[in-house]
């Protein structure tokens, strides 16, 4: 059989449609804004609540600084603060070392590195298969935070040791707080 014309529809037919893979037409998996927000006063922690059960995966977006120098990002899954039940993994590099830590707590990485408090840091965290009651939650995380040209950049990594869907996600400042203008955003990955 002799192919007179190719058109998108005849190329088309040929190949069966997955919603996780673009075929040219069909929509293809992509992300919403669930919930964000930008601080107006100094705040210990925020919460995203109600998080809907409808997506594959979630992403957490901040842009944060905090009132010590000494802060990071502690994370809290549907309020469980146990410790035991999370487990961790970073790298981190400053330009001069690139040591490796663990530990049995979340972090969503530095609000800043040190010396001087209210220096803003960017991270992106995902948290994959959140809604799957089979398994528990890992998550990977690359944060950044720049002090006057001297800075680090972490990869992490963290799993809540439990199989519940996640429905709540709470970001503290594990000490002091974080300042006016911090920013957080969740977006759920179809």
């Amino acid at each position: 059989m002799a192919i007179n014309r190719v058109s998108q529809s005849s190329i088309q037919q040929a190949f069966p449609k997955f919603n996780t893979a673009w075929d040219g037409v069909s929509a293809v998996g992509g992300m919403d804004a669930i919930s964000a927000f930008t601080l107006t006063a100094n705040t210990a922690s925020v919460t995203f609540n109600n998080i809907p059960q409808t997506y594959t995966h979630l992403q957490i977006r901040t842009f944060a600084a905090a009132t010590s120098a000494s802060s990071a990002i502690k994370v809290v899954l549907n309020t469980d603060t146990t410790g035991a039940n999370y487990s961790r993994h970073m790298l981190y590099g400053n330009g001069s070392s690139n040591p490796a830590t663990s530990g049995t707590s979340a972090y969503i990485g530095p609000v800043f590195l040190s010396g001087t408090a209210s220096i803003f840091s960017g991270g992106i965290t995902d948290i994959h298969d959140y809604t799957n009651t089979n398994k528990y939650k890992p998550a990977r995380v690359l944060h950044g935070t720049d002090i006057n040209s001297s800075g680090i950049i972490e990869i992490d990594s963290f799993v809540w040791l439990n199989t519940a869907a996640i429905n709540s996600i709470q970001l503290i400042s594990d000490v002091g707080s974080f300042v006016t203008y911090s920013s957080f955003a969740l977006y759920g990955i179809k």
